[in-house]
C-alpha cells in the first residue's frame, strides 16, 4: 500500500482553511493544521473532527508573517509525518479602509500575511519538496478581489493580485518549480459565508 500523502494547511482554524483541511483528510491525506496561537482551541476542535473521521493530523502553531515560524512549521511536519506533498498557503487577513485613511502600519500588516507570508510558505515547501525528489502540490489563497478589486480594499486587493502574480504569471513560481514535478496553483473565492467573508461584507459599501 502506498504511503499516505502529507499536507499542511495554514489558516486552518476557521472558514475556508478548516473546510480544506477536512476535505484533504477525507481524501486520505495526513493533514497538519496550523494557525495563530490565539486560535489554538479552534485548531484542537478541528483536530478532533479529523481524527473522528479516521484521519491523522497534527497541530502546529505558527504566524506566517514570521519567517522562523514558517520554516519551523514545514521542517516539523516533514520530520514528524515523513515529508510534505501538499502545501495550502491559506492564511490571510483583511482590512478595508479608503486609501486616504489607511496607515502604512495597516497596509504593511496586510502584505506581511497575505503576500510575504504566502511567499515564505511557497518557498519553504518548495525547498522541502525539491529535496525529497517526489514532486508536490503548492496552492495559495488569492481572491476575487485579486481579479477585480474592491472599494476601500487597496491593501487587500493588492495583496491578492500579488498572489496571482507569484503563482500564475509566466516565468514565476509555477514555471520555476515545474521541472521538479511540483505544481503551483491559486484559488480565488468570491463572497463566502465565513468569518472573513462577513467582515468584508460589513466593511465594503458598493
Amino acid at each position: 500500500m502506498a504511503a499516505k500523502r502529507i499536507a499542511i494547511v495554514t489558516g486552518a482554524a476557521q472558514g475556508i482553511g478548516r473546510a480544506i483541511a477536512l476535505r484533504l483528510a477525507r481524501d486520505g491525506l495526513n493533514v497538519a493544521i496550523s494557525d495563530l496561537s490565539s486560535k489554538l482551541s479552534a485548531l484542537e476542535a478541528l483536530s478532533e473532527d479529523i481524527r473522528a473521521s479516521g484521519g491523522q493530523t497534527m497541530t502546529v502553531e505558527a504566524d506566517v508573517s514570521e519567517e522562523k515560524d514558517v520554516n519551523s512549521l514545514v521542517t516539523t511536519v516533514a520530520d514528524k509525518l515523513g515529508g510534505l506533498d501538499v502545501m495550502v498557503a491559506n492564511a490571510g487577513i483583511a482590512l478595508f479602509k479608503p486609501i486616504v485613511e489607511m496607515s502604512m502600519v495597516e497596509f504593511d500588516k496586510i502584505q506581511s500575511v497575505n503576500t510575504r507570508g504566502l511567499f515564505m510558505c511557497y518557498r519553504a515547501a518548495a525547498r522541502t519538496m525539491i529535496e525529497q525528489k517526489r514532486g508536490g502540490r503548492i496552492i495559495g489563497a488569492s481572491s476575487l478581489a485579486g481579479k477585480k478589486g474592491l472599494p476601500a480594499g487597496s491593501s487587500y486587493s493588492a495583496s491578492k493580485f500579488a498572489v496571482r502574480g507569484l503563482t500564475l504569471t509566466s516565468m514565476t513560481v509555477a514555471c520555476e518549480l515545474g521541472p521538479y514535478g511540483i505544481t503551483v496553483n491559486a484559488y480565488a473565492p468570491g463572497a463566502i459565508d465565513t468569518p472573513l467573508g462577513k467582515e468584508v461584507v460589513l466593511c465594503v459599501h458598493f
